[in-house]
């Protein structure tokens, strides 16, 4: 069995694989060993390890100890291509682009036969456009909805608020609704970028996955919710990348 690791700056998510089929799966933070629990019956099965990270150094070398307390098994970190199977990073230095963003792409550029849009929604939101041809065209990062929370009331504390996953994007009657409808209005207006980059570059298809791929469906976002787009592809690349 193949157990798969999607490990951001504080959480992850794991997936154990068997031949393709999910034996388990679970979230945790990096910093507490307990995400490890859930995996403790299959220690002894697991044959390899498969890491997509963004992580720090320090965290993902914490994050490679605990894995080694685990099993003994290779564990194997995966990185952002220049180019994998047709798909060609627009990065002149792929070496800055995050892990996930390309393992997200890759699976997005396997199961689909046209030209898509990647938009990861999670503590940050990423979004990456790639040409029916394979070329990445390029991307945005942007604050996720918790990152703009953070940042409101950590320098605006004087702005007394309630924070909420609202859909509502007409003008707000209280500081509260203020807050939460604005935050659903940039979200909103982004989700009207997104459509129209689409257009613009022919493509044909998007896909989100992300703790608040829901929250953009429900604010008009177009797209094919993939929830673990990331782990789908750092499994077919760690696959590909274990054949003789």
């Amino acid at each position: 069995m193949k157990l798969l690791v999607d490990a951001g700056n504080s959480r992850l998510k794991w997936r154990l694989d068997d031949q393709g089929r999910v034996v388990s799966k679970g979230i945790g933070a990096l910093d507490e060993p307990e995400w490890l629990a859930g995996l403790g019956p299959f220690a002894d099965k697991i044959s390899g390890v498969a890491v997509s990270t963004v992580a720090s150094e320090g965290r993902r070398l914490d994050l490679a100890s605990q894995l080694a307390r685990l099993t003994s098994a290779p564990v194997r970190f995966h990185w952002a291509e220049p180019q994998r199977s047709g798909l060609v990073n627009g990065y002149t230095d792929c070496q800055k682009m995050g892990a996930d963003r390309w393992h997200a792409m890759y699976a997005a550029w396997r199961r689909s036969d046209q030209g898509v849009a990647v938009v990861d929604a999670g503590s940050a939101v990423t979004v990456d456009y790639v040409s029916a041809g394979g070329q990445h065209l390029g991307g945005f990062i942007l604050p996720g909805l918790q990152m703009m929370v953070r940042s409101l009331r950590t320098d605006a504390a004087r702005i007394g608020f309630d924070p909420s996953q609202a859909l509502d994007t007409t003008p707000g009657l209280s500081t509260t609704q203020c807050v939460n409808h604005g935050l659903a209005w940039l979200t909103a207006a982004m989700v009207g970028r997104i459509h129209d980059d689409v257009k613009r570059a022919g493509l044909r298809q998007v896909l989100v996955t992300g703790g608040d791929a829901d929250r953009l469906v429900g604010l008009g976002l177009n797209a094919v919710v993939a929830r673990e787009l990331v782990l789908d592809g750092l499994a077919l690349i760690d696959e590909e990348d274990q054949r003789p």
